[in-house]
């Protein structure tokens, strides 16, 4: 800092050679007498130390020498006096800086110091230099320490000791040396310092190391310039930029202090490059896990690849990003890329598609999609030597050769360059689509990644896609996902929130509104909670979608709790390349309880629950729906569940463990429950009871067990005579299946009830 350079003040009292009448003999104000014309002072213009100077002889007990200029004093300026001096004959004087301090009325501020310490003069012809600092600072260093009510000095020296002596006096300087008490007063140091250049080209790398050396709990100031960084930096003190970095793309800045969005968009230049640099020091810093968004939105134009920022293709450690918003800016970057192809698929090698023409084309992470290929069926991986594409899921009905198409989608942070990641989380964060891109593609392979708190926003296709097993593990909690459809009849709508390929995922307190699907999960061991899904339109007698899509036989997953609205839960098992039963485990293990269903608006044949088998030979084997509430607005429907037989059908004489109860129904024409409890009162005489559960058996099923037969009242024969007897029971009975049969041993009547079930133990 200097104030002379900065802010133009004049500081320097005139030379001497620009007249004696410049200089006071007594305080330099206005109207005090000069040296002009006085006989013990005269200008020397050939002193071989000091070319020109003023020669003064001592007369007087403190003789004094003062500029008649104003020098300025001002709040946190630093002026160092010096003059040099030298005695040439007579008696040896002493000498010290004084300077006259004057308010901004011209009065003397007479309670500051206005002398600094004197230097004797010991010998003829040697040089002394004497000077003294002023500052209305109280600073260690600061000889004159003045206060704010100074507002300039006349500057000079004083002669004291003996009378007599001639000494020569070369031209007073004033200085500003604020910057040598910055460094002590300001809590930085300048990269500058430390041999920085900023001109964009020269490596400073080395400067700012040094910087952050030698800071010792100082800030470092990077000042305004471009600073080229061309290796790997890491500063462990605070630091701040005004200047910018530039650095090679797979060389990292690491901020150990100042670890945030704020400070790397001020060091880049950007909040995308800022964004983009603070990411891949994620994956390396150990001493922070977590990137702050500080709350701020980055404007993103294309995907960022996270595997090509971090240079990295696994890694397990818990990483968290918060606190902010990623909004796609429409443009060329997000365009969806989309390829057809011929490949081959057999069912004795599931997850391969081999011969693929033009594989080198297609990108990891398109969705495939053709003939006998499931929902959410990805490109894991591919072998461009072997002409082979890696599938995320089987295919159920595509052996043979036929085309393909592979559609690429564009996601604001793509993990699909990671092998592995593992714990890595995202929370609080915006994905704003704009209706231009998709949110997150996960991993290849990974466990537990966590979205908590997340708003995916008018995503174009997908929210979260898995294109492997990377979902293993997987929470999303309390996220908010907002169609881009939401105008669409729900039969036009392609947008999916999310999809799973593995185990244990946690779906809990999402609210998630209009998409074409909620979830398509594969896998087993889920958890969906206290979610609220919803895909109604404003069409009247609107059909409806799928909220969730189950796409494997046994999924061992709990479903409670939900506000499931104008959408169903979808069963079946298009994600096995051999879809019909064949010894494997059928469907079984979805456990149904607690949520709320409703409709509104919608047709009659609409169902909440709709099990659509692709192979035929499957059963039901473990499954509940318990204490559900089921309504409808505005209309009125057939029943709440069905088999969807457009392929398959299920085999109905193999059911077990299926519990239905404890559920109510509102505008729903035929409830369902099993056990069936049934009254059937036989009001003619007859040996065999027909005994009909009607539509009250689920799905459709037969009858496989009667439970029990509890007469109420007297059996009796057509001539009144009680009967005490107990009939056996043929279950399955009927043109459909859904009767029992109670033979009696003879011709009776009366009432009785019978508890029936669709199933038998295990």
């Amino acid at each position: 800092m200097n104030k002379a350079i900065t802010d133009g003040l004049v500081l320097m009292p005139p030379p001497f050679s620009a007249g004696l009448n410049l200089w006071s003999r007594e305080d330099g104000t206005p109207g005090s007498a000069s040296y002009q014309g006085q006989p013990n002072a005269a200008l020397v213009t050939n002193d071989q130390d000091f070319a020109g100077c003023l020669e003064l002889q001592k007369t007087e007990a403190t003789q004094r020498l003062r500029s008649f200029a104003h020098t300025p004093i001002q709040p946190g300026l630093y002026l160092r006096v010096s003059a040099r001096v030298k005695a040439v004959s007579g008696n040896l004087p002493s000498v010290r800086i004084a300077a006259w301090a004057g308010d901004v009325n011209g009065q003397n501020v007479a309670t500051v110091v206005q002398e600094g310490s004197s230097v004797a003069l010991t010998g003829y012809g040697e040089v002394v230099t004497v000077s003294a600092i002023i500052s209305p600072a109280r600073r260690t260093g600061v000889d004159l320490a003045w206060t704010t009510q100074v507002a300039y000095a006349h500057v000079g020296l004083d002669l004291t000791g003996p009378n007599g002596g001639v000494v020569r006096i070369d031209d007073l300087v004033v200085e500003d040396v604020t910057n040598i008490f910055i460094r002590k007063l300001m809590d930085w140091v300048d990269v500058r310092d430390y041999g920085a250049l900023g001109n964009g080209t020269a490596n400073d790398s080395a400067a700012f190391l040094a910087a952050d050396a030698d800071a010792q709990g100082r800030a470092i100031l990077v000042p305004s310039g471009v600073f080229r960084l061309n290796s790997n930096v890491t500063i462990k003190g605070r630091i701040r930029f005004e200047g910018t970095v530039s650095m090679p793309s797979n060389r990292r800045l690491v901020l150990t202090r100042n670890y945030d969005l704020d400070t790397y968009s001020q060091a880049f230049g950007s909040e995308v490059e800022g964004f983009r640099r603070a990411m891949q020091a994620l994956f390396y810093f150990t001493d922070h896990v977590t990137l702050d968004l500080s709350g701020r939105r980055v404007d993103l134009t294309e995907p960022l690849d996270v595997a090509a920022v971090a240079g990295l293709t696994n890694f397990s450690t818990r990483r968290v990003v918060r606190n902010g918003s990623l909004n796609a800016v429409p443009g060329p970057g997000w365009q969806t890329e989309e390829f057809t192809s011929v490949a081959t698929y057999s069912p004795a090698n599931n997850l391969v598609l081999t011969g693929v023409a033009n594989v080198a084309s297609i990108p990891v992470g398109s969705l495939v999609i053709g003939t006998g290929v499931g929902r959410e069926v990805y490109v894991r991986s591919k072998n461009v030597a072997a002409g082979t594409i890696e599938l995320s899921q089987p295919l159920w009905g595509a052996a043979g050769t036929r085309p393909y198409t592979f559609r690429r989608f564009k996601y604001m942070l793509d993990f699909s360059g990671f092998d592995l990641l593992s714990r890595f989380e995202l929370e609080d964060i915006e994905f704003f689509g704009q209706g231009v891109c998709s949110g997150v593609m996960l991993p290849v392979t990974g466990a537990t990644m966590r979205f908590v708190s997340c708003s995916f926003n008018r995503p174009r296709d997908r929210g979260i896609t898995s294109i492997g097993t990377g979902c293993q593990g997987m929470f999303v909690d309390m996220c908010q996902f907002l169609s881009n459809e939401q105008a669409l009849n729900a039969v036009d709508r392609t947008t999916i929130a999310l999809n799973i390929n593995a185990n244990d995922t946690k779906l809990r307190n999402n609210r998630v509104v209009r998409f074409a699907h909620f979830a398509v999960v594969n896998g087993t061991g889920h958890l969906i909670h206290a979610n609220h899904f919803f895909q109604g339109d404003e069409n009247p007698a609107g059909l409806r979608r799928a909220g969730l899509i189950f796409t494997q036989t046994n999924v061992s997953t709990v479903v409670t709790g939900n506000y499931i609205d104008n959408c169903f839960i979808e069963w079946g098992n298009e994600h096995d390349s051999a879809p019909e039963w064949d010894g494997e485990f059928s469907f079984g293990g979805l456990n149904i309880v607690g949520n709320v269903f409703i409709a509104s608006n919608t047709s009659s044949s609409f169902r909440w629950l709709v099990v659509r088998p692709y192979g035929p030979g499957h059963y039901l084997n473990g499954f509940s729906l318990v204490s559900n509430s089921f309504r409808v607005f505005n209309a009125t429907i057939d029943r709440v569940e069905m088999v969807d037989s457009s392929l398959a059908t299920l085999d109905f004489a193999r059911s077990r463990n299926v519990r239905v109860e404890g559920n109510s129904f509102n505008n729903v024409a035929q409830g369902i429950l099993n056990p069936v409890i049934v009254t059937h009162t036989q009001n003619t005489a007859a040996e065999t009871w027909n005994v009909s559960a009607g539509g009250f058996i689920p799905f459709g099923a037969r009858i496989r067990m009667v439970e029990s037969v509890q007469p109420e009242g007297t059996i009796s024969t057509s001539s009144n005579t009680a009967r005490y007897m107990f009939p056996n029971a043929t279950p399955g009975t009927g043109t459909q299946g859904n009767e029992a049969q109670l033979r009696w041993g003879e011709a009776v009547r009366g009432k009785a009830i019978v508890t029936m079930r669709m199933d038998m133990p295990a």
